[in-house]
């Protein structure tokens, strides 16, 4: 059963942060009934979650995954909200990516401040992420740019302008006091992505590593590319140690990473560009990843920022 015991039907869905102004919901959730119904997939139950005032829970029968989200968008706007096709349950395994998901910012495109060419990384990057260049060739020409760097930028730069997102540390801790592995994964550098993991709690790192060579960037990646497969492989290889039936929570914000949204039971969009968003059939347009918590059915008096596994 559910965390508030109403589900009744096949599909599930679960809706946070409504609207500001919670009165409107009953008006704007009669309607978006109905426009169901017009479609085909009638509801069965919706109501607020018990412990949780701010959620909706709409359980159907049966239905389709984009023409429901995009009802349900167009009713209460841009929203949390996420879409499964069993009873949402608490994952065993979250896979996440880093740069714009668990963490503010790209840290390539923050590194290239410190060579003075921010602007014309950013742009790579962003066109990267939109999936308009391939990633490789991508990353390989923005890590070209760094060639003659200072290595100690990088410590500099994870000092000054490497900043999580709020709430990720608690997203990630709380998953971990439920059993959940956690595991992050990025297209970035492992100079950043070491520290932030371990700032965070996730318990094994995935990603690229930069080439050093007498105190400087040499301009080359260390080893191989860490990519799009690289995430998809990394998902799927942590799920079958798990077992069969275990559920699998995935996060990321660009094209590289629709492979393992798509993958995955639950595929967050945060901060998505518009693939990685069409992709995914969950989204948070909340600024704290705590959001994901709730749309998990996790009370909020069970979130930890901290968790000891001994």
């Amino acid at each position: 059963m559910s965390a508030t015991g109403l589900f009744s039907g096949d599909f599930e869905v679960l809706i946070a942060r409504l609207i500001a102004d919670m009165d409107g919901v009953e008006t704007r959730l009669d309607a978006a009934l109905r426009a169901c119904a017009d479609a085909g997939m009638p509801v069965a139950m919706a109501g607020m979650l018990d412990f949780c005032s701010d959620v909706l829970q709409i359980s159907l029968p049966d239905g389709e995954r984009a023409r429901l989200t995009g009802i349900l968008t167009e009713h209460f706007g841009e929203c949390d909200l996420l879409v499964a096709d069993h009873e949402i349950e608490v994952p065993r395994l979250f896979v996440s990516d880093m740069d714009s998901t668990m963490i503010e910012q790209e840290c390539i495109d923050e590194l290239a401040d410190f060579a003075g060419i921010k602007d014309k990384v950013a742009d790579i990057t962003e066109r990267a992420m939109r999936g308009e260049l391939e990633f490789e060739s991508a990353l390989k020409e923005r890590v070209g740019l760094l060639e003659g760097l200072e290595e100690g930028a990088i410590a500099t730069c994870l000092d000054q302008r490497i900043q999580p997102v709020p709430g990720a540390r608690a997203l990630v801790n709380t998953l971990r006091s439920k059993g959940c592995r956690t595991v992050l994964v990025t297209g970035g550098f492992h100079h950043f992505a070491d520290p932030v993991a371990e700032q965070l709690g996730f318990e094994r790192v995935v990603g690229n590593r930069l080439g050093v060579a007498g105190g400087a960037l040499t301009g080359l990646l260390a080893g191989p590319v860490s990519d799009a497969s690289t995430k998809l492989a990394t998902l799927e290889g942590e799920r079958a140690q798990l077992g069969e039936g275990a559920r699998v929570l995935a996060t990321g914000d660009g094209a590289n990473d629709i492979p393992m949204i798509e993958a995955a039971d639950y595929g967050i969009a945060y901060r998505a560009k518009p693939k990685a968003r069409e992709a995914a059939n969950g989204r948070i347009a909340s600024v704290e990843l705590t959001a994901i918590l709730k749309l998990l059915g996790i009370a909020e008096s069970e979130w930890v920022e901290d968790f000891d596994p001994a």
